[in-house]
């Protein structure tokens, strides 16, 4: 008998944490941060519901915060054990987890500098030092070759698309396969290469972030180019709150196609986030693990101006528009895109961009239903800037994707638990998988443990297909 407990991503979508023991083992699954709102984001700050040191392994599905943002946390706790990881996630978390906790250093100075911090002094949850001593606790393995924890548990990372290095993780417990989806691309999507399906899981852990809609069939460079045409019609600036790993490189992407085609005036473009900078460098290094050529990376590299210091971003403003600012966060949660908000988003004349998920909670999710003001550095700022949405950027599957890419598998799960979304979303899939497809399934709440029985004797290998996106045959099929 197994156990799986819901540490996270139950009820919510972050804080990505699965606790599973069984086979002499204890192992998370992901180690990630929770965001929105202030009960969610309060999590951070206490102990793990787990003694850290009984912890033999991690596992990490990609590099996303909400799923490895907490490792620094683990590591200042006691953990010495491997964070095992693909190539991919191992070079985006070196980039990321000192990025964070560089921000974390940032915010917390600038709250004691300016004095609108409850905490006296307020302080970052975990420093440099803790990430770097995370970071030395990373193994990367490579994408479909197994790695034995022990004499009876065994895993294997799948593609899973969604960003570089990101992993569907399928553990072989004996003769018993559970599997979790990590977070699931887009067939579709321009840069990153389909997630690769399975064909069997007896227990399988799948995302939900867009279980309850449908990506519209627009062209989502057509969107941008009318967005940036309207603003620069009226003066304005087009601030964009971006995820620094994979959503700011597709806008990279559009933005350098629309300046060749000249659909795009010839205005200043800052990708103003150092740690997007550096990702955007890594895909030179991960060229098998996405459609670009060489030489198309080198283009997106030449995009925008590449903002790297806190001088260089102050300048910034020192420019008037028309002129478009990708900056961190993607749910303006934090990093550089609040001093650009406080700065523009007053202004009717310019736009603000949401182009990705805004979990509830968070400055974003406010920003997109039209409040009058949201609270930055301890002050509120008036929302007089346009808005729009372009939510045909997504790296996540829809639901419709989801269930395409779950119709590979058989026989059927024993079980599915559906994580990793808003409880609508969780729920509406819930309901669909139960409906199409006939799968018995559940959405499991915060700190639920549930029990994993052991299959009859079958070779479990999930062996990986040689067509990307394709059904991974099992040993029997």
């Amino acid at each position: 008998m197994m156990k799986l407990t819901f540490l996270g991503a139950a009820e919510t979508v972050t804080g990505s944490k699965y606790l599973l023991e069984g086979a002499g083992l204890r192992i998370l699954i992901d180690c990630g941060l929770f965001q929105g709102t202030k009960n969610l984001r309060l999590r951070n700050w206490n102990p793990l519901p787990t003694p850290v040191d009984t912890l033999d392994a991690v596992i990490l599905t990609h590099a996303h915060l909400d799923h490895t943002g907490y490792l620094p946390v683990l590591a200042r706790s006691g953990y010495r054990g491997p964070v095992y990881c693909t190539p991919g996630t191992a070079d985006l978390c070196d980039i990321m987890l000192r990025d964070s906790a560089h921000l974390q250093a940032e915010e917390a100075d600038f709250a004691n500098r300016h004095g609108f911090s409850k905490h006296k002094p307020a302080l970052p949850l975990y420093t440099l030092d803790d990430a770097q001593h995370a970071l030395r606790l990373m193994v990367p393995r490579e994408f479909d070759v197994p790695t034995p924890l022990n004499e009876q548990l065994s895993f294997r990372f799948l593609p899973a698309g969604h960003i570089l290095g990101a992993a569907s993780v399928v553990l072989c417990w004996r003769h018993t396969v559970l599997a979790f989806s990590g977070d699931l691309g887009r067939p579709g999507d321009p840069i990153m290469r389909p997630p690769m399906k399975l064909a069997h899981a007896d227990y399988l852990v799948v995302e939900s972030t867009y279980g309850d809609r449908l990506h519209p069939e627009t062209d989502p460079e057509q969107e941008l180019a009318a967005l940036f045409e309207r603003t620069f019609a009226r003066g304005g600036v087009v601030v964009m709150p971006c995820f620094a790993v994979g959503r700011a490189q597709e806008i990279l992407y559009y933005i350098a196609h629309l300046k060749q085609a000249g659909r795009m005036a010839n205005v200043p473009v800052y990708l103003d986030s150092p740690m997007a900078t550096g990702v955007t460098d890594l895909y030179r290094h991960h060229l098998n693990e996405h459609r670009l050529t060489a030489s198309q990376t080198a283009v997106m590299d030449q995009a925008a101006i590449m903002v790297r210091t806190v001088e260089q971003s102050k300048a910034i403003a020192a420019h008037h528009g028309p002129m478009v600012i990708i900056a961190g966060s993607g749910m303006a949660t934090g990093g550089r895109v609040l001093h650009h908000l406080s700065l523009y988003a007053p202004d009717h004349r310019n736009t603000i961009a949401l182009v990705g998920y805004q979990a509830a909670g968070t400055r974003g999710a406010a920003i997109a239903a039209h409040e009058p003001t949201i609270k930055i550095h301890g002050e509120y700022v008036p929302i007089r800037a346009q808005v729009e949405s372009i939510s045909s950027l997504s790296a996540h599957a829809d639901y419709a994707e989801t269930l395409e890419w779950l119709t590979a598998m058989s026989p059927a799960p024993t079980q599915t638990f559906i994580t990793h979304g808003e409880p609508a979303a969780a729920d509406a899939l819930r309901r669909r998988i139960s409906d199409t497809l006939g799968w018995p399934c559940t959405v499991p709440v915060y700190l639920q443990s549930v029990e994993l029985a052991e299959r009859a004797a079958l070779d479990c290998r999930p062996a990986a297909s040689a067509a990307a996106g394709a059904a991974v045959p099992s040993a029997k099929s």
